[in-house]
């Protein structure tokens, strides 16, 4: 007895039968049904698509014998013959095993000639992209102006490799990837005709396994079929795929969110009893991480895979979207290692155990705050020493790092208020981008500060400052770009660069005065007045533009020296050289 695959059983043989490709076969109908077919079509796309099933059916519409149009009869010599694959004018080419020249010089000796039974002689020639440079060569002349009654078809899952010569040639239509809704509702149809059981969840597991190819999900259907014996349900399809259950997969997450180390690794000596594939399990814990991460955001968004939806809500609400994002990250990395590590079992047991590592753990308020004074107090000692001295003790490029230094590189980035001449009030500021938490008091108050402002009221003392206050990111950035006029009281006076007016605001400025009096015990104000620092006559020189010329200088110095040095003048005129002038840089 011979049994058909169902790959080729179901193969779609009108326009119709096709899933997933309506942009390609709209566009194929209103050619045929207009009369407007050109001479070369190229179809692309990944494995399993439709890309030969769709030149086997344009075959047919253009030699049906009721005429040419959208909708062949099925009945006739031609459309019969295609289905049968022994229509004698569609000669379909495999390129893979026919690369060479000749193959190809042999089949265009036969263009010429008119058709034996059809309408057109059409050339259908698959996987084209592995044809030999020479081959493709041999083929521009005919594919661009090929005889009226010659079409050809070309199919490829690669068209990158393809020169431009023979796209340019051709109407490309790109096919896609069938999307999960569409495959598991075509198995539904399919195992409906064939009057077999079946579970839904199943079938989803199938769609998902096929990664967007019918042929694929058919050959792995009729797997299913045969594994379990006649009955396709979730847990036999997921033993056939060596697959985790879903119990397994929400179990394992559950565990995690509540950091119980002792019954995730029960959970995985369980699944190693069935011996899952531990990679596909990383990809159901993925899976199951991006669709609570969905529900969180809109619970209507989520297409469910066949996990509870109690569950999925469940674990949305045991967990905030930021530890579900490192999660997914962590399961991310840990698939990439996985050729790394000893065996398929311990790789997956360090990804759960780096997202035990990572999660978040409420920590000792006391601990941390008794630590946190003993740094701040240290850190006091050392600027107030720095500052005394009026030396600052590293170069303007360098940043002195403390315990409470911001976050490198970024703050937030909010500019909701322009910078205008200001005096800060004493409104609350969160500590949090200083790396402090908000819980947290750093020093005992001191009506004394341990600084005297007037200190650094010059360039040396305001760079001092700048250096060792331990702010970073925007916030040095402003400092940097300021220049100091007086002070009086509280009140400290300052010009900032107009090209710099857009990083400064009411909120940045508080967080720096904040910050001044958590850890430096300098209970100061700001009065801010914008200028122009750009103009040579300008008397003002903020640290960035000092640094600047300081640059400016050893550069010009730099030139001087090489342009005067002896060898290199040596050079120069035994070689007629010249000096390129903006490639000298100071060592």
């Amino acid at each position: 007895m011979s049994y058909l695959a169902l790959a080729r059983k179901w193969r779609p043989k009108i326009f119709s039968e096709v899933i997933g490709q309506a942009h390609v076969v709209s566009a194929l109908s209103n050619a045929l049904n207009n009369q407007r077919v050109h001479h070369a079509f190229l179809f692309t796309g990944t494995r399993g698509v439709g890309k030969t099933t769709l030149a086997r059916i344009f075959a047919k519409a253009l030699n049906c014998d009721s005429g040419v149009s959208a909708d062949p009869c099925g009945q006739c010599v031609a459309c019969s013959g295609v289905d049968q694959g022994n229509f004698v004018d569609l000669i379909e080419v495999d390129a893979a095993s026919r690369t060479k020249v000749d193959d190809t010089r042999e089949l265009l000796d036969n263009v010429q000639y008119t058709p034996t039974q059809g309408r057109y002689k059409i050339y259908l020639i698959d996987e084209v992209h592995m044809l030999s440079i020479h081959s493709f060569n041999a083929l521009l002349k005919t594919l661009e102006e090929p005889p009226e009654h010659v079409k050809f078809l070309l199919a490829t899952t690669n068209p990158q490799k393809l020169p431009t010569t023979i796209l340019s040639r051709c109407i490309q239509f790109n096919l896609k990837s069938v999307d999960l809704g569409r495959l598991s509702a075509q198995l539904e149809k399919i195992l409906d005709a064939e009057q077999i059981k079946y579970e839904a969840s199943a079938l989803m597991v199938l769609a998902r396994s096929a990664n967007g190819s019918v042929r694929d999900a058919l050959s792995l259907l009729d797997q299913a079929i045969a594994f379990s014996n006649g009955d396709v349900d979730s847990e036999q399809v997921r033993a056939m795929l060596g697959m985790v259950d879903d119990q397994f997969t929400v179990q394992l997450l559950t565990q995690i969110i509540q950091n119980e180390a002792d019954g995730v690794l029960a959970t995985i000596s369980q699944m190693a009893e069935r011996s899952v594939d531990y990679r596909s399990a990383v990809d159901e814990l993925l899976t199951l991480i991006h669709n609570v991460s969905l529900f969180q955001v809109s619970p209507q968004a989520v297409e469910w895979k066949g996990i509870d939806s109690a569950d999925l809500g469940g674990l949305a609400e045991s967990i905030d979207a930021e530890t579900l994002q490192l999660l997914y990250q962590i399961a991310i990395m840990g698939k990439r290692d996985f050729d790394f590590a000893p065996d398929p079992r311990s790789g997956f047991e360090m990804v759960v155990l780096r997202m035990l590592a990572f999660q978040p753990r409420p920590r000792d308020d006391a601990e941390d705050t008794s630590k946190t004074q003993q740094n701040a107090v240290a850190n006091r000692s050392t600027i107030s020493s720095v500052i005394e001295s009026g030396q600052p003790k590293v170069s303007p490029t360098e940043n002195i790092t403390s315990p409470n230094q911001e976050s490198h590189g970024q703050e937030n980035h909010d500019q909701e208020n322009k910078v205008q001449p200001i005096i800060s009030n004493n409104a609350e500021v969160s500590n949090a981008e200083f790396g402090v938490s908000p819980r947290q008091k750093i020093c005992n108050p001191s009506t004394t500060p341990l600084i005297d402002v007037q200190k650094f009221m010059n360039a040396d003392g305001w760079q001092s400052f700048i250096n060792s206050s331990g702010l970073g990111g925007i916030s040095k950035e402003i400092l940097m770009n300021m220049a100091p006029k007086s002070v009086e009281g509280k009140i400290v006076s300052v010009t900032l660069d107009a090209s710099s007016r857009h990083l400064c605001n009411n909120g940045r400025l508080k967080k720096i005065e904040q910050h001044c009096k958590d850890n430096l015990s300098l209970d100061i104000r700001f009065d801010v007045e914008i200028e122009d620092l750009s103009d040579a006559n300008s008397e003002i020189e903020t640290p960035t533009q000092q640094l600047a010329r300081e640059q400016k200088g050893q550069a010009s110095a730099a030139r001087q020296a090489f342009i005067h040095d002896t060898n290199v003048q040596a050079l120069v005129d035994l070689f007629d050289a010249e000096i390129v002038h903006e490639s000298i840089k100071p060592g």
